[in-house]
């Protein structure tokens, strides 16, 4: 399984988890065997300084990613990865670790539009983030 997860730095497993999914700079890429993490892999967000609807749920997908973690993540971003049959699970805190370890544990489960993204009136369409 491989779980991608926001990022706020470049520092691997120990990266802060970013609560801004469509404007964080980085994304950890984790690979899970067995309920172990084998690997990981930091990748820039292409679309950090700005992006459309669907850009960055769609570079996950082509990361391969079968999971997405974050702190929080807009309702329509949240149907892009719906559609792309990718699980994703808001409320991510601390380090890019714990937010996988916590989603293993089963600790970490569904997403809903962040309260910004409501605010913005974005929970169902409008932005990524």
């Amino acid at each position: 399984m491989r779980i991608a997860v926001s990022a706020e730095t470049n520092q691997g497993l120990e990266s802060q988890v970013a609560h801004h999914f469509g404007r964080c700079p980085f994304f950890a890429l984790v690979e899970v065997e067995e309920e172990q993490i084998k690997s990981v892999q930091m990748v820039e967000n292409p679309f950090y300084a700005a992006h459309q609807p669907g850009q960055v749920p769609g570079f996950i997908k082509e990361q391969n990613a079968d999971v997405m973690l974050s702190g929080g993540m807009g309702g329509r971003a949240i149907q892009f990865f719906e559609g792309f049959g990718i699980k994703t699970a808001t409320g991510a805190d601390g380090t890019v670790q714990e937010a996988v370890e916590c989603y293993l544990d089963g600790q970490l489960q569904g997403a809903s539009s962040c309260a910004e993204s409501e605010a913005h009136g974005h929970a169902h369409h409008g932005h990524d983030d």
